[in-house]
């Protein structure tokens, strides 16, 4: 190891200091997002944290290099193109391929808080698709 190279510490995200509503229009209803990693490199990462109220699903969207969700409480369900919806629980975690067409969100008599991973592609990590 080359002692004389100096190595920038690991950012460390601080819970609940990016906090936010979700865009307008990009569920049925707004939701909470913590940016966890935000990356406009393309090919790297981001991470969020989501937490929708009971009944709110995001609308269908695809993302450039596939998504990872991983349940963090409550339960969601998540549903690909052309497939029935699936329920998830805490600690469940699910993957989506690049481009596929999907949406998830809370089921009608739960929350849902969620772990989203993503990459960057062209600075956009996600599409919007109409309903």
């Amino acid at each position: 190891m080359n002692r004389t190279s100096i190595r920038q510490p690991l950012p460390i995200h601080r819970a609940g200091t990016a906090i936010q509503r979700s865009p307008e229009g990009i569920a049925n209803a707004p939701f909470w997002v913590e940016m966890l990693v935000q990356d406009n490199e393309d090919g790297r990462l981001t991470a969020m944290r989501c937490t929708l109220e009971p009944g709110t699903m995001t609308r269908w969207h695809t993302h450039p290099h596939g998504q990872i969700l991983y349940v963090l409480s409550g339960v969601g369900l998540a549903q690909r193109d052309n497939e029935l919806a699936e329920e998830l629980r805490a600690g469940d975690c699910i993957t989506f391929a690049p481009g596929e067409r999907h949406r998830h969100g809370a089921t009608l008599d739960s929350t849902f808080a969620y772990i989203s991973i993503q990459a960057q592609q062209n600075g956009d990590a996600v599409t919007w698709l109409e309903d």
